[in-house]
């Protein structure tokens, strides 16, 4: 049987409609992808039963709002109750709801695929360690799957799987649905007030949320969430922001009622901004922040009122925050949360040592992620790892550091949008959104003796050599206006996506390299001139591995950045390629120091012409 989906460890995806359009609404999936799904149920079976488990494995089953969801979940059930499996069926859960219900049965499924259009689905597998499978596990997974579609006769047996469950054993299921919905609802409410306050401690839990609600009270917030239909339309979202007294004002909020397209970037946040402009303009002026979710709900980007007016300065507005400014922000948040919980509750030494560990700070990100990171960090004096581009990558990488003695509060893909802040193992909007929330409610205050503690952002300007730009009435466009600038190609932008014909993309990164270091002798003098480039050097990525300064282009399926450097060393701009694990495109992107879109457009189109110089060599194909 031939699948037609792209396994990689982020995730297997196909276009799952019976019609093969992307773009298609429709809830059926057909004969083939009904087949394709039992099988998959199948093969999770198989890889759970070779573990030895004490006890007879426990899988929970959960889907976001796809149309397709549903079909798909009934068939892989199925397969996994023929098999022998437990099912705990959550019905529509956001991922990171069901990834922190996890830790409850021996493994999940969860049925999505994230932001791609509304025809796409896919799945995800995981343990009870609420992450994704490390790459070694999903390779073998993978395995797995190909030689069972392989199998000549695995229609026959895919038909025999469908007609030997019993209704009443797949309506039991649905029977107890509610019931694990509501658990995973409970277990998630709970651990995202973990990923908050960076405790388990819920006596230490309530003292920090006192501070924020507290503050609230002065200065009233209300947030504005875009749910688009997805699976956050009913997850813990409203009693969650709610119990901290700030106002959630949500729209297109019916499970399933998928309005406009689901990426969340910086041309579908322009729902929520408008959103925000009308309330501004009836006169509510604490609508201060905005979300939209993604269909599973683990990545969120955000609005903003920016009472500067903007890019022009002319006129107060809502804008979107592209997404290596939303990681930037929730980086620099986090961190100097992390200095302030050691400057005000040092005589119980809890937080680190409960969430985080109590080594030298670090942070994890992917490849791609702007040199916004690298700048914060240096400034609050952070170590910085980074991955090759998915997220199992990052979240792994992040584990190895702990294990090796890091503390590791906040990761991710700024490259994508969204963190993961410890011990959560997946982006969540809440995260993102309390990161912000915590930077703008924890201010200066005089303890009891009337010394001044101070709060996140004055930590900030103090740490950053900024301290003269932080007043008592800050807002958040005072807080961006303090990030480092930097100018980069947004993920979702047609010029960041190529088709290339190069199968051997290692081979497509050795041809790139001869033809850039050609280009860089005739040109030199040019990039010298206009840009400060004085040298270059290159980096992959594979895995949780980074090679610095490499000779070797040629990483197969890994990630490739060149850096530019100046005279004195520092990097002023970098070039990146990578072919998506998701999609069957070629991922390119460029991030240059300060506001200067001229030079990150410029790079870009060269970045695109050596790639397409080097993809028609020897006829292209190899």
């Amino acid at each position: 049987m031939h699948h037609n989906m792209i396994l990689s460890a982020s995730g297997w995806r196909k276009v799952f409609t019976a019609s093969g359009d992307e773009e298609d609404s429709s809830p059926s999936i057909g004969k083939a992808n009904t087949l394709i799904s039992i099988l998959i149920g199948e093969t999770f079976a198989e890889f759970l039963l070779e573990k030895g488990l004490d006890s007879t494995p426990v899988v929970i089953v959960g889907r976001d709002t796809r149309p397709t969801g549903d079909e798909i979940a009934k068939s892989l059930m199925k397969s996994l109750l023929y098999s022998g499996i437990k099912v705990r069926y959550a019905g529509i859960v956001a991922a990171p709801e069901i990834m922190a219900y996890a830790k409850s049965a021996h493994a999940f499924i969860y049925i999505s695929a994230s932001h791609n259009p509304i025809g796409h689905n896919g799945i995800k597998f995981g343990m009870s360690d609420g992450g994704v499978l490390p790459a070694e596990e999903s390779r073998h997974l993978i395995e797995m799957f190909e030689k069972n579609c392989s199998i000549l006769e695995n229609e026959a047996h895919a038909w025999e799987i469908l007609s030997r469950v019993h209704d009443e054993s797949l309506e039991q299921v649905y029977t107890t649905s509610p019931q694990y919905k509501e658990e995973a609802l409970k277990e998630y409410s709970s651990f995202v007030r973990q990923i908050i306050s960076g405790t388990a401690d819920t006596d230490e839990q309530e003292k920090i949320f006192g501070i924020i609600r507290e503050s609230i009270k002065s200065r009233p917030m209300t947030v504005v969430a875009d749910m688009n239909g997805s699976a956050r339309s009913c997850s813990i979202d409203r009693g969650l922001v709610e119990s901290f007294g700030i106002k959630l004002e949500t729209f297109n909020d019916k499970p399933g009622e998928i309005v406009h397209a689901i990426i969340p970037e910086p041309e579908n946040l322009v729902h929520c901004a408008e959103k925000i402009n009308q309330m501004q303009e009836s006169g509510d002026t604490s609508v201060l922040l905005g979300y939209m979710p993604d269909c599973d709900g683990d990545r969120g980007n955000i609005v903003f009122w920016d009472e500067k007016g903007g890019e022009d300065k002319d006129e107060k507005t809502a804008r979107p925050l592209p997404a290596q400014e939303v990681f930037a922000l929730c980086v620099m948040a986090e961190s100097t949360y992390g200095i302030w919980k050691e400057e005000n509750f040092k005589a119980r030494g809890l937080f680190r040592k409960i969430m985080s560990g109590c080594g030298p700070r670090a942070v994890a990100v992917n490849c791609p992620t702007s040199m916004r990171i690298d700048e914060i960090c240096s400034k609050l004096g952070i170590k910085l790892f980074r991955a090759e581009v998915g997220e199992a990558n990052v979240v792994h990488l992040a584990q190895g550091k702990r294990d090796e003695g890091y503390s590791v509060r906040i990761l991710g893909e700024g490259s994508n949008g969204g963190n993961i802040t410890h011990p959560s193992r997946v982006r969540d909007p809440l995260a993102t959104l309390f990161a912000i929330v915590k930077l703008l409610t924890i201010r200066d205050k005089k303890d009891n003796e009337g010394r001044l503690k101070k709060g996140l952002f004055h930590i900030w300007c103090e740490k950053s050599g900024q301290e003269y730009r932080y007043n008592d009435d800050f807002s958040l466009s005072d807080v961006l206006e303090t990030l480092p600038q930097y100018t980069t190609t947004g993920v979702s932008e047609s010029r960041a996506i190529l088709q290339v014909k190069t199968e051997d993309k290692g081979l497509l990164k050795e041809r790139f390299k001869k033809v850039f270091e050609d280009e860089w002798v005739s040109k030199r003098d040019e990039l010298e001139s206009i840009y400060g480039f004085d040298s270059y050097e290159a980096d992959t990525t594979n895995g949780t591995e980074e090679h610095k300064n490499t000779s070797d282009w040629n990483n197969g399926k890994g990630g490739l950045k060149i850096r530019f450097l100046d005279k004195d060393g520092i990097t002023k701009a970098f070039i990146w390629m990578r072919p998506s694990g998701t999609e069957p495109v070629f991922r390119i992107m460029c991030d240059v120091k300060g506001n200067d879109p001229s030079a990150e457009r410029s790079l870009l189109r060269w970045e695109t012409s050596m790639i397409r110089k080097a993809d028609s060599m020897d006829g292209g194909a190899a």
